[in-house]
């Protein structure tokens, strides 16, 4: 199928331009499964949720918005699709070019939880049975509540208010101490005596002077103990937020459960929890956070687990289309009906001119030291500059102290590498490299399954196109079909295996093709057991086409390019005006939506409807205006 270049004559004022990035993303757990039919799979980038959560490495995929120049250059040496094995497409209709994510309000997703609700931000009150009650009011007089109040919004978050407490009575100062907590969550009280006075001295509970361990707080027993609610973020991804939420609670991070990460770049919905911490507190960081906002609190008796999630609701605009309004019909119509292939998307493979299934392969092949070599070893295109010095005195050296001191930051996976060098020394290496967190160390495994996947389907589509044949595997308890069983099938009833010790591969020639490619890369599928059994790969199996439900779109025409064209929950709970679109408008975009299940990557919808390479090299390439 004919490739159309997108437009590189537009993003006249709008965000810098990107690659889309998903909702979500999955990897395969150790036991053999359905890879994105149970959701309870890992992800990395945010809504098939799982086990376990992979968090994106630092130095191996992108962390961050670098300037135009710099980011044009690293991707000349970046993937693209056909470097990961996403070489067909499904459909017959021709491409058409437009912008990917122009603003990162162009991509919008709502979690669908396990009841299959989609999650919206559309209230902020507080539940009923934790509202303060009015009583409590009285204690304070209006300066004491000012005081307090600029104390809570961090204008002095080091300092204190000292209230005098002149009626010592037990029950003034617990009326107190319940006033202040209740009307300024976020605030802890304590009662010091100076000079023969009694004071209660209120101060943040995120300062540096606070007390080493939280305060037990007074929890109601018919009260769940875990406070629901809806996250709205802009721009920014789950962990980070998650991360700032823990800061301003003084919270330990994992105190947070989920279901699934979400996107960076977007703007995303979710259902969060927390345990033992009140709504009144949560509602009071709305007052303090940018592009976060809380709401839809709720209490229950259970934490949220990765993988519990349905899917993934999108809301995805692509600015600037070139396509007729009869093209934008066929390609859609297509993707309602016929669906896509469900290939794992470039974001699962890095960015930077060393891929993350390489450094996978040489884990598998128990080929350590080319597992340092290939995190540790200078490489080309731009990286932070702190980067850049480290992996020279890396290679200068092979001292992993020297290239520690290079690093301001430890927590990246070069210095988690090289401090465990320096623990371990360099005969220790799987040791050393277990000081990565195990999600991260995962990721590059099962980075080398997806790309094997990838290249497997490719195979089978150019083989056998888009009807169930002999020899093919179905999910009735992984059933290799007949001949005649194959009449009464559908592709979408098919699936293939990601490479493991506990899967079966089809009957027909691609099954053999999965021996062939793994021994040209140095491993034997018959044994996929690992010496490290963190690095045992069981499989897992994965529908080769995802038909997308509730499809919708429209062609919309706007003059402003600045302007969102997506009606946000937040904007609709502030009472601003959805966008109003013109029939006559200079620029055309189209307007899709569409959910897809745990496990599959939105992308890889939009690259079938558009026909067009997702790599932000291939799109650095074809838009060399974006850096001009």
């Amino acid at each position: 199928m004919a490739e159309s270049e997108p437009v590189s004559n537009a993003n006249p004022v709008g965000e810098k331009r990107t690659c889309l990035q998903d909702g979500d993303e999955e990897t395969p757990a150790k036991k053999p499964k359905v890879d994105g039919e149970n959701g309870n799979a890992p992800n990395t980038d945010g809504g098939g949720g799982g086990e376990e959560e992979e968090e994106e490495q630092e130095g191996q995929a992108s962390d961050g918005e670098e300037d135009g120049e710099s980011f044009a250059d690293m991707m000349k040496h970046g993937l693209t699709e056909m470097d990961v094995g996403i070489l067909k497409y499904v459909s017959d209709h021709e491409g058409f070019s437009g912008i990917l994510k122009e603003r990162y309000s162009d991509f919008v997703v709502h979690e669908i939880n396990k009841q299959g609700k989609i999650v919206h931000l559309d209230d902020l009150s507080i539940p009923a049975d934790s509202e303060q009650q009015p009583n409590d009011c009285d204690v304070l007089t209006e300066e004491q509540k000012k005081q307090l109040g600029e104390l809570q919004l961090f204008k002095n978050k080091e300092g204190n208010v000292s209230i005098e407490v002149k009626d010592d009575t037990k029950e003034k100062r617990t009326l107190v101490h319940k006033a202040i907590k209740t009307q300024f969550p976020g605030l802890e009280t304590k009662t010091e005596e100076k000079e023969g006075h009694k004071f209660i001295v209120a101060y943040h509970a995120a300062g540096k002077k606070a007390l080493a361990a939280p305060r037990k707080h007074f929890w109601p027993k018919n009260r769940g103990s875990y406070c629901h609610f809806a996250l709205y973020k802009e721009n920014k991804d789950t962990m980070d937020a998650i991360n700032v939420l823990s800061k301003f609670l003084r919270l330990r991070p994992n105190m947070f459960s989920y279901m699934g990460t979400k996107d960076k770049r977007a703007i995303t919905v979710q259902e969060i929890a927390v345990l033992k911490i009140t709504a009144e507190r949560l509602a009071h960081l709305n007052k303090c956070l940018m592009n976060l906002k809380l709401g839809n609190f709720c209490y229950k008796n259970h934490p949220l687990k990765l993988g519990e999630l349905q899917g993934n609701h999108f809301t995805v605009v692509i600015r600037n289309i070139s396509g007729t309004d009869e093209q934008v019909h066929q390609a859609m119509g297509s993707l309602k009906q016929t669906g896509f292939i469900n290939y794992y998307g470039m974001q699962r493979f890095g960015t930077t001119a060393v891929p993350t299934q390489q450094v996978g392969r040489a884990i598998l092949r128990n080929d350590w030291n080319q597992v340092v070599d290939l995190i540790l070893k200078p490489r080309p295109g731009a990286e932070k500059e702190y980067l850049v010095r480290c992996r020279e005195e890396w290679a200068k050296t092979q001292d992993p102290e020297a290239a520690l001191k290079k690093l301001p930051n430890k927590r990246c996976v070069e210095g988690q590498l090289l401090r465990g060098l320096s623990m371990y020394g360099k005969k220790n290496i799987v040791t050393a490299f277990g000081l990565i967190p195990r999600n991260n160390r995962l990721m590059y495994v099962h980075s080398y399954q997806s790309v094997v996947w990838n290249t497997m389907v490719s195979r089978r589509i150019e083989a056998f196109g888009l009807k169930a044949v002999e020899g093919d595997l179905v999910l009735r308890g992984t059933h290799v079909l007949t001949a005649e069983e194959a009449e009464s099938h559908s592709i979408h009833d098919i699936v293939m295996p990601l490479p493991g010790y506990d899967v079966i591969y089809p009957s027909h020639h691609i099954g053999e093709g999965y021996r062939e490619l793994l021994s040209a890369d140095g491993l034997d599928l018959d044994n996929m057991r690992h010496k490290v059994k963190d690095y045992s790969l069981a499989g897992a199996y994965r529908r080769v086409i995802i038909r997308p439900t509730d499809v919708s779109w429209e062609v919309i025409h706007y003059d402003d390019p600045r302007i969102s064209l997506v009606h946000s929950d937040f904007e609709k709970l502030e009472n601003k005006p959805a966008p109003v679109f013109k029939k006559d408008g200079k620029y055309r975009a189209l307007r899709m939506e569409f959910s897809l299940p745990p496990s599959t990557y939105a992308t890889m919808a939009i690259r079938e409807v558009l026909k067009l390479d997702t790599s932000i090299k291939k799109q650095t390439q074809l838009n060399t205006v974006w850096f001009n």
